[in-house]
């Protein structure tokens, strides 16, 4: 799988790209099918936002998060995605 990390208003550190990495190879063990991943982290003002794309056999994923702690938002950002890939995967199995 492969992650494009885009920051906009704000720095990608080594830090949040290895967190980044740490969470989406959680994601990838529940579903090994996702080709690659772009994910956004956005500042505005006091809100962190971070958003994703995850594209997979059989269509697109999307999901967005925002906190006031860019980690918080990437955790929701996981969560969330988490279910729509699951969802995803169950919709796969009934074809």
């Amino acid at each position: 799988m492969q992650i494009n990390l885009t920051g906009h208003h704000t720095e990608i550190t080594n830090a949040l790209r290895d967190y980044v990495n740490t969470k989406f190879a959680k994601l990838e063990r529940h579903f090994d099918h996702i080709s690659n991943v772009h994910v956004i982290l956005n500042v505005e003002k006091l809100t962190q936002k971070a958003e994703a794309t995850l594209h997979v056999s059989g269509g697109e994923i999307f999901a967005e998060s925002e906190h006031e702690d860019m980690y918080a938002a990437i955790d929701g950002l996981i969560n969330k995605l988490d279910r729509q890939v699951i969802k995803h995967k169950e919709k796969m199995k009934r074809h």
